[in-house]
């Protein structure tokens, strides 16, 4: 999940009748953040790890900023903002909107404390009750459905971000005490064959997209293989094995002095245990399960370990037109995401829902593309560079979330976010 909030397509598809679900889905998405953020000390809520990370807290004002930004302030007359200065520090990147407080310093700030956070939250939360009740133009309801999915977005950037706050401390805390699952088998990769040609990829125009995924083009596709499942973690240990961290014929220019000037030799959050591995999850330590996918690595070993490989990355049309036969074909991968049982990437899962998955792609504007008016359009367009593209979602990834055409996108070298690789091969046409 990116750390930026990319905007809605407009869309004047929902009638009245559909309306009031709204208010329903708001009170389910605002308690998953609250859920998620129960089992975390006061303390544990405000320290940030790295100028990636972003403090708890600070998560859980900044979407209770959105909608009071957004829609009460914008739309609600006579409305009163909560706090003057809340504008200020819990506003991310949104230049149309005023100045903010420095990111990499949201750690700082021991004020407000997590339980005025959560008094914010909650006298936003009462204004927007009544907010739900009333008639309001199609435009206001789909900035309304805009802050549902962009808190989602910071629902998977608190697992994220606490998992890294977490892995820092020597005691090795667990979020929560999560069993590991039984040992399972990790059948040799399969592949599927996909014969290329003309394909549609990009938003068709029914529900909820953000403006990145937009519009709908045509694209050829040469003949391609796609691996049946991720890479998994019994693969990561071969490629270690066989020097795969050591070798510069494997690596892109970046990625081979990233890894020199980080000391980079396993994926984050893998620990060698004398002659095996450990690796930090949500539940704390535990031993490394050869069958389960790689994760938290970056788009530069993915690339590397695809070169070793004999493969590649797929491309992201690739991607996108073979998750849609997949999907038609497989049962539902929704049970695969944010299951407070597990919050760790699992074996024998479907085409997606596991770990995101990097592409080759760099993340770039689809044909005829424009960003959405006003300032919640800020954060996609301008971010059309140095990024690439991941799909799929992950097992921090709230349910009811995600599409095939779901576009992610992280800068290469970034770790912390839930993403694996799966591997692709040209096909010769026949």
């Amino acid at each position: 999940m990116a750390t930026t909030e990319p905007a809605t397509v407009p869309d004047q598809r929902a009638e009245a009748e559909a309306r009031p679900d709204l208010a329903g889905r708001y009170h389910e998405v605002r308690g998953l953040t609250e859920r998620l953020a129960a089992p975390l000390s006061a303390e544990d809520q405000t320290i940030q790890s790295m100028p990636d990370v972003s403090p708890t807290k600070w998560h859980r004002a900044h979407t209770t900023w959105f909608y009071e930004t957004f829609l009460l302030n914008s739309y609600l007359a006579g409305y009163q903002v909560h706090h003057p200065a809340y504008g200020y520090l819990f506003n991310s990147y949104y230049e149309a909107v005023g100045p903010r407080h420095p990111r990499p310093d949201r750690g700082l700030l021991s004020r407000p404390s997590t339980a005025e956070v959560g008094i914010y939250r909650a006298c936003v939360d009462r204004v927007m009750d009544d907010f739900l009740d009333r008639q309001w133009p199609a435009p206001v309801w789909d900035l309304i459905e805009l802050g549902l999915h962009h808190e989602q977005q910071h629902q998977e950037l608190m697992l994220m971000d606490i998992k890294h706050v977490l892995s820092i401390n020597p005691l090795t805390p667990s979020y929560l005490p999560i069993p590991a699952p039984p040992p399972a088998s990790s059948p040799p990769p399969g592949w599927m064959q996909f014969s290329g040609g003309l394909a549609e990829i990009g938003h068709w125009g029914k529900g909820f997209a953000f403006d990145n995924e937009c519009p709908r083009h045509r694209v050829y596709l040469e003949p391609f293989l796609l691996a049946d499942r991720p890479v998994s973690c019994g693969d990561w240990l071969a490629f270690i094995d066989d020097g795969g961290y050591k070798r510069p014929d494997l690596w892109l220019s970046d990625g081979w002095n990233t890894v020199q000037q980080a000391g980079w030799d396993a994926p984050l959050y893998w620990r060698r245990d004398e002659d095996s591995w450990q690796v930090f999850t949500l539940g704390g330590l535990r031993r490394l399960d050869e069958s389960a996918p790689v994760v938290h690595i970056s788009y530069y070993e993915a690339d590397a370990f695809a070169r070793w490989a004999g493969a590649r990355l797929p491309t992201e049309a690739e991607w996108e037109a073979a998750a849609v036969v997949a999907n038609n074909n497989a049962a539902d991968d929704e049970e695969r995401l944010l299951d407070f049982s597990s919050l760790h990437p699992r074996a024998g899962g479907g085409f997606a829902g596991d770990v995101w998955e990097w592409t080759s792609s760099a993340y770039l504007p689809y044909p005829g593309f424009r960003p959405a008016a006003g300032a919640v359009g800020e954060y996609n367009g301008k971010f059309m560079v140095n990024q690439q593209v991941l799909r799929g979602g992950c097992c921090a990834t709230p349910r009811g979330h995600l599409r095939a055409t779901y576009r992610n996108f992280f800068p290469p070298a970034a770790r912390w976010a839930f993403s694996g690789c799966r591997l692709a091969r040209d096909l010769s046409p026949t």
